[in-house]
């Protein structure tokens, strides 16, 4: 009872505090952008979620499950860019605007009939689908409130929706829409499942469960503020990092979302806050940094830390840190006081109130000693790495922390090298490296351009064309921690039509098929209408061209190809008419 004393005190503190520095820190203009649907805004997702390997770059507004919906300008600019992808953002326009602000939409299925025609001609004049072209202020001008596209579900998308970003023109940064007055109805706080604090800033982090039903904390709302208190005393070594598991909700969606700003006190005193806002695209994949990577690789969880690793360079998020990086440290065996308040962008905000103490008589932990077969790999500095058939450097940003390195050594006469298990998967690395495996079995001068290197998370196997060197050597660019290996593909990818031979397509809009390969993935396709190259596009595995002006009335024959990394290519022959 005695540690609750003071509790609404200090909440009315902080909240007066947080209230202050959002309005301090929200110097975006208010009234310039609208809504780009002519629908109220309902968020799928917002700026700032955690999503694998990059943080979310804008909002996901729903499309009331519809596609081709009416997407207009926010604001008075011109169409600077065209973008066209089989992931990522699909179909997205980028319009850029006087006052120094750049929108994206994202996931489009067509554009306004000018810009389609447009982008028609240059797809058929360089003969490839995906471009990526700058256009002049000129050409496409557009104020406030035109229709530019309609919404659709292409590239990396799972459901119809509209992708929506504001960015600083000059820098690219995304920064968050939320923070530009878009009128978005939210009264709901943002929801911790769970507090994780780490020992040492090590090791697996002691959870704290904040579900109701767990009956080990009590809730109290006060007009848009609620909060929690966890009623035991942690008791942990210093230096104590602090992560939560939080959801946030909007009214009238049930998709999760995320807060604002996230702010760490311990005996009342901020020891760090987090407010995301402002993540440019080369910085984004340090959310492996930021979040607890293993936590979310074995387990499923989205935990973010206010402790900064000591190779994390993103920098924008963190508006404050202590001393020690958000570390907490605890100088004596006395009870301390650890509250986390989570605001989301509307101002609604949840407390976690609980105690950390030093353990008492328990000597230091000590350093953990490195394993027989493991090297230690050093934080911001090179460390290379080789063995008989296997060998790699990793450049001086590759870590987020000090990694004692285990390595096996594993033959396998199932394929055509030992199998190499590099440390393990739940281990982030920041971007490529060239890894280097040797074969170990005689293969014909045939099969040399066919070698793949193949990778293991120990859940799913994946490849990539792997690159002759010398010797025997292959090397291949990869991005993960896990087991390699090399092997043989020869086999071409699988096509499989979503027509009949001869059928009559007189009423159809399309034709598409599904290509799927055993080993790498599709690097090249194509398809020729009687002689003639059209427009195809891929969809995931999915590849469809739509009916147009290329492909009249009557008898057709369609030759569609694709190939492999490896260069292993299927033909198919398909006859139809129209």
């Amino acid at each position: 009872m005695a540690k609750n004393t003071g509790i609404k005190k200090a909440l009315l503190v902080g909240s007066l505090m947080l209230t202050l520095q959002v309005v301090a820190q929200q110097n975006y203009p208010q009234d310039y952008f609208r809504n780009p649907l002519d629908i109220p805004i309902l968020l799928a997702g917002n700026f700032g979620e955690c999503r694998p390997g990059h943080f979310h770059s804008g909002l996901d507004i729903k499309t009331q499950g519809r596609e081709n919906m009416p997407v207009r300008a926010a604001a008075e600019g011109y169409i600077s860019r065209i973008k066209t992808d089989k992931g990522g953002f699909g179909h997205a326009l980028y319009v850029t605007h006087p006052n120094g602000y750049t929108t994206l939409y994202a996931h489009l299925n067509d554009y306004i009939p000018k810009v389609q025609q447009y982008l028609k001609r240059q797809q058929y004049e360089k003969k490839r689908w995906d471009l990526d072209m700058t256009l002049q202020p000129s050409q496409f001008p557009v104020k406030k409130g035109d229709l530019i596209a309609y919404s659709g579900n292409t590239g990396g998308s799972s459901a119809p929706h509209l992708h929506f970003e504001i960015r600083n023109t000059k820098t690219e940064h995304p920064l968050n829409p939320q923070l530009f007055g878009l009128n978005v109805v939210d009264r709901i706080a943002p929801v911790p499942v769970e507090i994780a604090i780490y020992e040492q800033l090590r090791g697996e982090p002691i959870f704290r469960s904040l579900k109701k039903e767990d009956n080990r904390n009590t809730t109290a709302k006060s007009g848009k503020e609620s909060y929690l208190t966890i009623n035991d005393t942690v008791r942990v070594d210093a230096p104590v990092g602090i992560g939560v598991n939080v959801d946030d909700y909007m009214d009238g969606s049930e998709n999760t979302i995320t807060f604002l700003t996230a702010q760490l006190y311990m005996d009342s005193k901020i020891q760090s806050e987090i407010r995301l806002d402002n993540i440019g695209y080369e910085e984004t994949r340090y959310i492996n940094a930021y979040i607890d990577h293993k936590a979310k690789k074995q387990q499923g969880k989205w935990v973010q830390c206010f402790f900064k690793l000591p190779g994390n360079r993103l920098d924008n998020i963190y508006s404050f840190l202590n001393d020690t990086k958000g570390a907490i440290m605890l100088a004596d065996y006395d009870a301390h006081e650890v509250k986390i308040i989570l605001t989301d962008n509307n101002n609604n905000s949840t407390i976690v109130l609980f105690y950390i103490q030093k353990p008492l008589n328990r000597p230091p932990t000590p350093p953990i000693p490195p394993l027989e077969n493991e090297t230690i790999f050093r934080v911001n500095q090179q460390n290379a790495f080789k063995r008989p058939g296997v060998a790699f450097i990793l450049d001086d940003r590759q870590l987020y922390d000090n990694v004692y390195f285990a390595f096996k050594q594993m033959p396998d006469e199932k394929v055509n090298s030992d199998k190499y298990q590099l440390h393990d998967p739940y281990v982030p690395v920041h971007h490529y490296f060239d890894l280097r495996i040797k074969l170990n079995k005689t293969i014909t001068d045939e099969l040399k351009n066919k070698i793949v290197m193949k990778y293991s998370d120990d859940k799913n196997e994946d490849g990539r064309a792997a690159a002759a060197i010398d010797s025997g050597w292959y090397s291949a660019k990869v991005r993960a921690f896990g087991t390699y290996w090399l092997d043989i593909d020869t086999i071409p990818p699988t096509i499989e039509s979503m027509q009949r031979k001869g059928s009559n397509l007189s009423k159809a809009k399309q034709i598409a098929f599904t290509v799927n390969d055993n080993m790498t993935s599709v690097k090249t396709f194509s398809g020729h209408l009687d002689g003639k190259w059209i427009c195809f596009e891929q969809h995931g595995d999915d590849f469809f061209y739509k009916f147009d002006e290329h492909c009249p009335k009557g008898k057709h024959k369609l030759v569609f190809s694709a190939a492999d990394e490896n260069g292993n290519e299927t033909v198919y022959n398909l006859s139809f008419t129209r």
